[in-house]
């Protein structure tokens, strides 16, 4: 006798709510029952039941409510993220203005630590040795207060150290961004290197997101060069793929 795998049962389900909510048995917004209840009611165990609801939760079908279960999420629009240098703009957020454009509030927190010593991969897309100190800030941005993009951002502390720049969200050139801010301290920054690729989500990722674990995301990195050619500032970018589309805008000059 043939026997469903783990997998096989756990797709399987989710088929069988997907098709559950297609003919509207439940509407959005509307509370699915219990997992013991759908276990038992497909004749699965409740683990079955939890990662098909996973699947959908990555999918956007499902939303989950810590402490209240598992809901038919409203239909979401994938946010539109550009990539652009020529969005750096002085005095606004490129972030904020895209998700204006979409009739969603953007916003973002953030987490700064000063005299991080830099790994060797950051160190080397810096220019810098090994252990050199830097400031490192860690960011989540958020659309309608729902977190859509996360970064980590490092910038050589001896490039910024005793002026009004240091920290990145702090002091009176808190958030004007990268380009903005070392203008401030007379460093013109020139073009920025982007290198986007695909993988999965880290668990702390996925938890942060809202999105299953492994769930496919564009892991961008980005370094910023000064006119002198020296590397200022080196992010990695993570957007996930069920939440938003990536579009490169790229300006022609005549």
């Amino acid at each position: 006798m043939f026997t469903p795998t783990s997998r096989s049962q756990y797709l399987r389900i989710a088929d069988v709510l997907r098709q559950r909510i297609a003919e509207h048995e439940w509407a959005a917004g509307d509370r699915l029952p219990s997992r013991a209840q759908i276990a038992e009611e497909c004749g699965v165990g409740e683990n079955v039941v939890r990662r098909a609801q996973e699947l959908l939760i990555s999918q956007g079908v499902l939303e989950g409510r810590a402490g209240s279960g598992t809901y038919v999420a409203e239909p979401r629009r994938r946010v539109r993220v550009v990539r652009s240098s020529a969005r750096e703009q002085p005095g606004g957020s490129p972030f904020r203005a895209d998700m204006q454009a979409l009739g969603k509030q953007g916003n973002w927190e953030s987490r700064t630590e000063a005299k991080v010593p830099a790994p060797a991969e950051i160190a080397a897309r810096l220019g810098i040795t090994e252990g050199e100190l830097c400031v490192r800030t860690v960011y989540e941005f958020l659309a309608d207060g729902r977190p859509v993009q996360l970064s980590t951002s490092w910038e050589p502390y001896e490039l910024t150290a005793g002026t009004l720049v240091v920290l990145p969200e702090g002091g009176p050139h808190a958030g004007a961004g990268v380009v903005n801010r070392m203008a401030a301290i007379g460093i013109t920054i020139s073009h920025a290197v982007e290198q986007p690729e695909p993988r999965q989500a880290t668990a702390e990722e996925a938890s942060l997101l809202g999105i299953q674990k492994a769930a496919l995301v564009t892991h961008i990195r980005r370094t910023y060069y000064s006119d002198q050619g020296r590397p200022v500032e080196t992010a990695d970018i993570v957007v996930p793929v069920a939440l938003c589309e990536i579009v490169y805008e790229i300006p022609i000059r005549g």
